[in-house]
């Protein structure tokens, strides 16, 4: 692999340097490097990352290829300026054994685009009922260590214990969608002003706060490790606060979309806005915002969801939830985070590269932009805005929020251990 010099970048948004790679690590960081006949990517006025890293998508395969492949959801990522994600473990068959998280985790290696990292059910089937094999999944040649039923809530206590208990034995996490099917039965936006205005079915906040709650005394009891998926309102962020004051080994997420969307847009009776959770309040948004910025939410996932046309062309009670996020998730924390003065570009790296990847143990990514280190590399031009287009999306589905609208900053480069994924917005 020949070398390679990123010339005059901004490295974590500090002052311009150049980064030398020489094959698969980074073999020099400073200013006025010789390029010594090396490939010369010219990046002045650019910022540059450590490679992303995703705790939260669902690449649907196996089972549901009409709405994404491990292929093109890594394409898509890579796109993102994303070197690594997690895969959600709600395909068909479910990712409950070693024999499946092996496949998702052989199908990442083959394609090469992004390192997959298979997550593992934490109950058979998803249906709450059974621990899965969550000793064999750890032990497969997957590795696991994060284990969710995302897209359904463990939501009883008894098996929720036993799956921290367990994990705590090789140090693994629980990620839990926390809601309260109960409270949630009907549901098809935020419970509030809004959701009366149009006679929807209301999502109480309160559906997601008791179980985040419950688990968060339920870790501290076990004495393990809980992980709050895509957490959405004001109350939230208060009991994961009150939580980490006591000491409790918790950590959670929140996803673009959380970040910037709010009820409001359902509005419209546009599917494309209808994702689980729901889009909250302003309120909620600004709390969020505050929440990420003081570390209060550990990270940003994307809970990329892609769903295909027919599922979400539709009416607004028959509509799938989700929205896909991988390709514009750093333009909208850019948004909402950088251009607000919540974040600088440090920050970011901390929120999507190096946290993710110490709660997933993510091995060589989230690793400082150094001598010596892994070249998993991100490149954005900050300066860009322009609209979205989905019609240009590397995922297989197109289900955006952001159609049309203005966001700034593009991923122009991406590297996996020294190799370019992505060049100039072109995928490799």
């Amino acid at each position: 692999m020949s070398k390679i010099l990123i010339r005059g970048a901004k490295v974590l948004g500090g002052e311009p340097q150049d980064v030398l790679i020489d094959g698969e690590v980074i073999e020099a960081v400073g200013t006025g490097l010789p390029d010594d006949g090396a490939e010369v990517v010219e990046a002045q006025g650019k910022v540059l990352l450590p490679g992303l890293v995703d705790l939260h998508t669902h690449l649907r395969e196996p089972g549901r290829e009409d709405s994404e492949t491990v292929l093109t959801g890594t394409r898509a990522a890579a796109s993102g300026g994303y070197t690594a994600v997690f895969a959600m473990a709600n395909t068909f068959p479910v990712a409950d054994t070693a024999g499946v998280v092996e496949q998702v985790y052989r199908l990442g290696q083959e394609h090469g685009y992004c390192d997959v990292q298979p997550i593992g059910a934490v109950t058979v089937g998803l249906e709450g009922r059974k621990l899965a094999e969550l000793g064999a999944m750890h032990e497969s040649a997957a590795g696991v260590t994060v284990f969710s039923d995302d897209g359904k809530c463990v939501d009883d206590a008894v098996i929720m214990r036993r799956a921290l208990e367990y994990v705590k034995a090789f140090g693994g996490v629980v990620a839990q969608h926390a809601q309260e099917p109960r409270l949630t039965e009907g549901a098809q936006m935020n419970e509030g002003v809004v959701s009366a205005e149009l006679g929807l079915g209301g999502w109480p906040a309160v559906a997601e706060e008791s179980i985040i709650a419950r688990d968060v005394l339920l870790a501290e009891h076990v004495g393990s490790r809980v992980h709050i998926c895509h957490l959405s309102t004001a109350g939230s962020v208060e009991i994961v606060r009150w939580a980490k004051s006591r000491g409790i080994d918790v950590t959670a997420e929140v996803t673009p979309h959380h970040l910037l969307l709010t009820d409001e847009l359902v509005r419209t009776y546009n599917p494309v806005y209808k994702v689980n959770p729901p889009l909250r309040t302003e309120r909620d948004v600004l709390a969020l915002r505050e929440a990420l910025a003081d570390g209060t939410i550990d990270i940003v996932a994307t809970d990329h969801a892609p769903h295909p046309h027919e599922d979400k062309d539709c009416e607004w009670a028959a509509a799938a939830m989700g929205m896909v996020g991988l390709e514009t998730a750093l333009s909208v924390v850019q948004e909402t985070m950088v251009e607000t003065g919540l974040l600088d570009w440090a920050g970011v790296a901390d929120r999507m590269s190096f946290t993710p990847a110490r709660i997933g143990q993510a091995k060589g990514h989230g690793r400082p932009v150094s001598a010596g280190e892994p070249a998993n590399l991100t490149l954005v031009d900050t300066a860009y805005r322009g609209s979205v287009d989905p019609a240009g999306f590397a995922s297989r589905s197109r289900n955006t929020p952001y159609e049309g609208r203005e966001l700034p900053g593009r991923v122009t480069h991406t590297w996996l251990r020294g190799k370019a994924t992505l060049v100039d917005g072109k995928l490799t």
